[in-house]
């Protein structure tokens, strides 16, 4: 036959690992770390395809034990350091394999308040917001970090206009001055080429500059807005080299009451799910 393989690579997602530390002992202060590990293997596996010799594969069942296996150990810092542990080791696990990825998505937790004071041993769910890591590794290169925040939901009320943009024959759009704009916004950086930072430290001032613009930009657009915020974290963070941000426009619509003899100065919205804008860019160190 006229074939032959091209480019392939297969790993484990949605490995759910719950981590509980008790360092006080067990009436002691709890931690908790709640993560979502994907896993990807490249290399020579070729004769896994064509030939159906299954000798150099490393399951993916053993992706998903070497995440818990290493947790205890490995999984008391940042996500990155967990990630970065994880790719070293499928590396020497798989001698066929010549890249491994591992993508990494925290999930939030609190301490839950018990009686008017934070409870040792009691947690409370956070909202949609992650932290995020992708970290790559190959067999004859260091690692590559990509550290991240998704699912960070923001809202301003006003503030915000979309004016002065091109018109067609369909365009049905109203432009406006002052509008409420939301997104879940996802943002995620790589590092200059030597940099070993404090990853949760870089990721904690990304997040204030990224919140700190969206509440103060005077915005013409989503855009705009998107520029000045990555703009912040290049400032805010000397170890961020480049920053991509992603940030879907959640529509909130003013509902017409006027059929029901009633008026509505900006103060009765419609929250749309879709379909959406989504505004998409990134902003480089000079």
């Amino acid at each position: 036959m006229a074939a032959h393989l091209g480019p392939n690579r297969y790993g484990k997602d949605g490995i759910r690992l719950v981590l509980v530390s008790r360092p006080d002992g067990d009436e002691g202060r709890h931690t908790l770390r709640d993560l979502t590990v994907d896993v990807r293997l490249e290399g020579d596996f070729e004769t896994v395809h064509t030939e159906g010799d299954n000798s150099s594969v490393l399951p993916t069942d053993t992706m998903r034990s070497t995440v818990y296996a290493l947790a205890q150990h490995h999984l008391t810092g940042s996500i990155e350091g967990f990630g970065l542990a994880l790719t070293e080791r499928f590396l020497a696990a798989s001698p066929a394999g010549t890249l491994a990825e591992v993508t990494l998505r925290e999930h939030s937790w609190g301490r839950a308040q018990v009686g008017g004071s934070a409870h040792p041993h009691t947690f409370v769910g956070g909202s949609g917001e992650c932290a995020t890591a992708v970290v790559t590794r190959t067999s004859t290169t260091g690692p590559q970090v990509r550290s991240g925040i998704s699912g960070l939901t923001l809202l301003r009320t006003r503030g915000s206009a979309f004016s002065g943009f091109l018109r067609d024959e369909f365009t049905v759009l109203a432009e406006t001055e002052d509008r409420i704009m939301a997104t879940d916004a996802s943002a995620d950086w790589t590092y200059g080429e030597h940099n070993q930072p404090s990853y949760d430290d870089v990721r904690a001032a990304a997040r204030v500059a990224l919140v700190d613009v969206f509440g103060n930009h005077p915005s013409a657009s989503v855009q705009h807005t998107l520029y000045a915020m990555g703009e912040a974290v290049i400032d805010a963070c000397p170890d961020i080299d480049a920053v991509r941000l992603r940030m879907p426009n959640k529509h909130h619509i003013p509902v017409d009451l006027a059929a029901i003899g009633l008026s509505n100065d900006r103060a009765v919205f419609v929250a749309t799910d879709r379909p959406f804008g989504v505004i998409e860019g990134e902003v480089r160190r000079d």
